[in-house]
């Protein structure tokens, strides 16, 4: 790592405790070092990607081509169990965060793109953010079974991080 990308990343670990969700886990940067998120910062990406999830997957229902919409169904199926789990977990007090209840502006956007899309490219723009967002996953549930600070959740992290691996190996065969 040359200096310049060390001096960023100190100065994003250092200003990281001050945000609702760390710079340094919105930007990879914990991703990249291998660093577990915070419990608050689990939870929100947990959350969030849960959510989009759930929205690309009813839009690939509409607009996408057969293969796109067999993945879609099962991904809402599969996914709806991973955020019931996860809200159950956060309402019931055993985890005391904030839940986030709508998604972030990067998030909202690829969203928002893919609602303007349609037909190949819709497919295309689907199955490209399928396999980012379980690449994402995956390394995010890893990271906080393997150091995270909450006992619950990483018991969680560990129940569902097998599911997501197969995610992830179905989207990238979705490309295929």
């Amino acid at each position: 790592m040359n200096w310049l990308a060390l001096y960023v990343t100190c100065l994003l670990l250092v200003a990281a405790p001050a945000a609702a969700q760390s710079i340094s886990e919105k930007l990879g940067v914990n991703s990249f070092l291998g660093v577990s998120p915070s419990t608050q910062d689990f939870v929100n990406e947990v959350a969030m990607n849960e959510m989009l999830e759930t929205e690309l997957s009813k839009l690939a229902e509409e607009r996408g081509g057969a293969k796109t919409k067999q993945f879609a169904a099962k991904m809402l199926r599969e996914h709806s169990g991973i955020s019931s789990q996860l809200k159950s977990l956060v309402r019931s007090g055993q985890v005391k965060v904030i839940f986030p209840a709508t998604l972030d502006d990067a998030r909202q956007a690829k969203l928002d793109t893919l609602k303007s899309m349609s037909g190949v490219g819709f497919d295309k723009a689907f199955e490209d953010l399928q396999v980012s967002i379980h690449n994402d996953t995956v390394s995010l549930f890893e990271r906080y079974g393997g150091g995270g600070s909450h006992p619950d959740l990483k018991l969680f992290a560990f129940k569902y991080l097998p599911s997501l691996i197969e995610h992830w190996r179905l989207a990238r065969d979705l490309k295929q």
